[in-house]
């Protein structure tokens, strides 16, 4: 049975009431997918009334309207996707920019079953000057100068209507249907994103042809520097160490150090451990990847021999040759903060 929303708030590490927001807590990095109930959630207004249907329009040759039941009876496919909020670990960037105070845990790894979203786009028949696909979600309230509006995001009809980008328009969740506070009962689900672009408690899908500039497609979630702007997309490569935890004690001799690793471009191709500040970096054994979307596994033995405090990182390459900071990268709006992490352990 699926957990109410009063435990899946009892089990996370609390953001905000309203809207919800909430991290997972750090026992939900340890296996391959996070239960349902340790997921994070990230909300931008208070949980909404949903009709059970959405409709298809805009510049479409067949407009229209689909239940739930209607997309269970499509083809359904199912895929493993690692989320993670663009704003996962602004508290670590300075001076601290504006937004929610998301610590580290903001990451969360579920598989998501429905219908992929190129199968009902080809029933809608695009128009030929078709150019971006805008998802409206039923929440909706006040926000930043706007008495009420709703949260809209966009991709490019070339890569909302392409079947190599698995994008699902999911109903289930963990094998089970979709919860309140992660979208039921359908949202959006574009692997290798961060997560705003998945939108939940879907309810109208429409087709443009000009470029969408919504409040949060243009104004927020965006890199803001120094002047210039650009959009927040593919999750940066990331590493976690998950064991040790943070400010542990351990025994001195052989320890096992593991972690998790991840990044929207493509695979992590490897990871590195380092026991000092400015000390040497050393390969850890890096499992492969499980599917195309997901988290990956990595460990390291070390020999921890003095007594005493050490510090411990880990930082990731992937497959697009992408390799985290040591700097936190800063940007107005705190978003894709990748920089290796420090966390530190008392050896006795």
């Amino acid at each position: 049975m699926s957990a109410s929303i009063t435990d899946v708030r009892n089990a996370l590490t609390m953001i905000s009431r309203v809207p919800f927001n909430a991290e997972a807590p750090p026992a939900a990095l340890a296996g391959e997918v996070t239960p349902t109930a340790l997921h994070y959630v990230r909300s931008n207004f208070p949980f909404p009334v949903h009709d059970g249907s959405f409709t298809i329009g805009g510049a479409v040759g067949t407009p229209m309207t689909l239940t739930l039941d209607d997309l269970r009876s499509m083809p359904a496919s199912e895929r493993t996707v690692t989320l993670e909020c663009a704003g996962n670990g602004r508290l670590g960037q300075s001076p601290l920019p504006a937004g929610e105070p998301w610590g580290r845990f903001a990451v969360s790894t579920a598989r998501w079953r429905g219908v992929p979203l190129h199968l009902v786009l080809r029933q809608a028949a695009p128009a030929p000057d078709g150019l971006e696909v805008a998802f409206r979600g039923a929440d909706h309230g006040r926000y930043a100068r706007h008495e009420d509006i709703a949260f809209v995001r966009s991709l490019p009809l070339s890569h909302a209507g392409d079947p190599a980008a698995d994008i699902l328009i999911a109903y289930d969740m963990n094998s089970e249907p979709l919860t309140t506070e992660h979208g039921a009962p359908f949202r959006l689900i574009v692997p290798g994103w961060y997560g705003m672009a998945s939108v939940k408690w879907l309810s109208r899908i429409d087709v443009l042809t000009d470029r969408y500039k919504g409040e949060f497609q243009t104004h927020h979630y965006m890199y803001h520097r120094d002047g210039s702007s650009e959009p927040v997309t593919l999750m940066r490569v990331r590493a976690r160490i998950t064991d040790p935890a943070p400010s542990s004690a351990i025994q001195a001799g052989t320890y096992r150090v593991r972690g998790k690793a991840w990044s929207g471009a493509g695979p992590v191709t490897n990871v590195d451990v380092s026991f000092t500040g400015e000390g040497e970096w050393y390969p850890t054994e890096l499992e492969p990847p499980r599917g195309p979307y997901h988290w990956q596994d990595w460990s390291f033995e070390w020999r921890s021999v003095t007594v005493g405090r050490h510090s411990l990182r880990a930082r990731a390459t992937d497959a697009a040759g992408h390799t985290q900071p040591e700097v936190p990268p800063w940007n107005r709006l705190g978003y894709g903060n990748n920089a290796v992490e420090l966390q530190y352990v008392d050896v006795y």
